[in-house]
């Protein structure tokens, strides 16, 4: 494992309330004393300090965590919100709501709705048609 790695594995783990010198600003330990001081920092471990912990951090269960990510079904608090109101809307607006959520390709459009032919009728009555059959063919 290089240096950096470890570096950086102990900066994740650091109390966030602490602060610590950009890397850049560090004093070299390349003096005469360095050996000391690498010596002070290894002195032997204060009893009742677990090093293997961080200090701050909680551990969380990683049921609860689980607990938390999951998705949640809300289908029965809508259907109940939804049900609760009996407001309608009007229809002109529903369908301008719906024309805007709708796209531009064919298989977005609603189909086509035939318009309803009405039953076919003549304009002329049977006299007229009577009227014409004397005048045309001559007969009584």
């Amino acid at each position: 494992m290089s240096a950096s790695l470890l570096r950086r594995g102990l900066e994740l783990l650091e109390a966030p309330g602490r602060v610590k010198a950009p890397p850049g600003l560090q004093r070299g330990r390349d003096g005469p004393r360095a050996a000391g001081a690498a010596r002070r920092r290894k002195r032997a471990p204060e009893p009742g300090r677990n090093k293997a912990t961080v200090k701050g951090r909680v551990v969380k269960s990683a049921i609860e965590e689980y607990h938390k990510k999951k998705a949640v079904n809300h289908l029965r608090a809508n259907l109940q919100y939804m049900l609760k109101g009996r407001f309608v809307a009007n229809k002109a607006i529903t369908e301008q709501v719906l024309a805007q959520n709708r796209g531009r390709k064919s298989k977005d459009q609603p189909p086509k709705k035939a318009a309803k032919k009405k039953p076919e009728g003549t304009v002329f009555t049977e006299e007229d048609f009577r009227k014409f059959e004397r005048e045309y063919f001559g007969r009584p």
